[in-house]
């Protein structure tokens, strides 16, 4: 698939209550703004917690998003979708019901404080490549492809629990 600067990778997780209708749910609240439609997801993975290590497994995935909000835009949007579904900030990498992050949005690129595309950590963090190699495998990031990235790293801490059929768009 070729990216134009309407199409969005986000990355999504959860480790909190009822994860994966927490991730279903997300994604339906973004199909619903009429400046977004959900093109594409990823199976869902099973990830162990990164950085802050003590707290329940991980649920995760990527989804290709078309949408015409500017990217600062498109991450006040994805942060109330966040606070819609009681996402609370009570310590870094702590544990969370829903985590939406910008991976890249087309070629746009943005170093604010407030957001930086295309997402600073995505290379090192398998978590994020891996779905997201599942749906977009030969995108460049640098000088290698997603797929190249994803095998560079330690491909233990994630496997797959359900194929792409565990989210589908209510119209």
């Amino acid at each position: 698939m070729k990216l134009n600067n309407n199409v969005a990778a986000i990355g999504l997780g959860s480790n909190l209550g009822a994860k994966k209708n927490n991730l279903q749910t997300a994604l339906k609240m973004i199909n619903l703004h009429p400046q977004c439609e959900v093109l594409k997801v990823s199976p869902l993975y099973e990830t162990l917690p990164w950085g802050k290590t003590d707290q329940p497994l991980f649920l995760n995935a990527a989804a290709l998003i078309k949408t015409f909000l500017p990217p600062l835009l498109f991450l006040d949007f994805l942060l109330s979708v966040e606070m819609k579904l009681k996402r609370k900030r009570l310590e870094l990498w702590g544990p969370r019901t829903i985590d939406l992050d910008i991976l890249f949005l087309g070629n746009h690129t943005c170093k604010t404080p407030k957001l930086t595309i295309p997402h600073p950590y995505m290379l090192e963090r398998i978590f994020v490549l891996a779905p997201l190699a599942d749906i977009l495998p030969n995108q460049i990031i640098q000088t290698k492809t997603i797929l190249e990235w994803k095998n560079q790293l330690d491909q233990n801490a994630v496997k797959i629990i359900e194929n792409n059929q565990w989210y589908q768009p209510s119209f």
